[in-house]
């Protein structure tokens, strides 16, 4: 079960911000190896986000090249030799469910959870196909790259309609799909109104790409403490029934509505545990 709603980007050649990016407390680190990375840095980038998942996997993701690139066969490349793995995997430009059996068949038996990034209409037409492959946990849509292929702005309306097939696709699926990155980092109001259409329409969690982002992502996609004393009274009423589909307060309790909560437990479980750590 996929249960981060906060996802925070740090460019794998800034290995000086690393530490403080996880400090910011987003469910997930991602040390980006792809856009954020020239091509003469590369090599550097690989070799520093290695160095730092190998400290510890708890939390961190890397998002490597595409994998049908020659920067995404040599991240796969050192992956294969690596002593530790992150615990994540994003893929981007999936366009078709053989990359990420590129992905899995190279790293095989050890291949961490997968999210594949869906950035053009190829890749969001053979969205349920990518996502019904067993390693992928989540699917990210890539809003970017698909307006560049569209041709129009990176905003809500010129994106909703894909917006909205990726979320089904997500759904048919049952894989968590998380938005977007914002990338108006002054737009406080802009940031807090995408998150709530993309929760709205049934996105999961949204991206970030700087720690002033997380607190209006979380606040939005976070449960609240109503929500999770819900969904621990659902689930203790259909274990109590022997895990069957039972009427529950003027509904029917079945296993799609046991999955979303369970995923509400768990997003809030794990924030206790993390503040308690902290």
């Amino acid at each position: 079960m996929f249960a981060a709603a906060t996802l925070l980007f740090v460019p794998g050649s800034r290995p000086d911000r690393f530490d403080k990016a996880k400090d910011a407390g987003a469910d997930l680190t991602i040390i980006d190896l792809e856009d954020s990375v020239a091509d003469g840095d590369k090599e550097t980038a690989r070799e520093a986000a290695l160095n730092r998942i190998g400290d510890t996997t708890d939390g961190w993701a890397i998002r490597i090249n595409a994998p049908v690139t020659k920067a995404g066969i040599r991240d796969l490349a050192a992956l294969i030799e690596a002593d530790t793995l992150p615990s994540t995997i994003l893929v981007p430009m999936v366009e078709a469910r053989a990359h990420i059996e590129i992905v899995a068949g190279v790293l095989g038996e050890d291949c961490p959870d997968l999210v594949a990034l869906v950035e053009t209409p190829r890749g969001l037409r053979h969205a349920v196909e990518i996502a019904n492959h067993p390693r992928i946990v989540a699917m990210m849509f890539g809003g970017a790259d698909f307006a560049g292929e569209l041709g129009v702005e990176l905003a809500w309306e010129p994106l909703f309609a894909a917006r909205a097939q990726f979320v089904l696709a997500c759904a048919e699926t049952g894989k968590a799909a998380i938005d977007v990155p914002f990338v108006s980092l002054d737009d406080e109001a802009g940031l807090k109104e995408e998150c709530e259409r993309a929760r709205a329409i049934g996105f999961g969690g949204k991206a970030a790409i700087h720690p002033r982002q997380l607190p209006a992502i979380r606040n939005t996609f976070m449960p609240s403490d109503g929500e999770v004393a819900e969904a621990r009274e659902a689930l203790a009423a259909y274990e109590d029934a022997g895990r069957k589909a039972i009427r529950h307060k003027g509904r029917m309790l079945e296993a799609p509505f046991i999955r979303k909560y369970r995923a509400v437990v768990e997003r809030a479980e794990r924030t206790d545990q993390e503040q308690r750590n902290a």
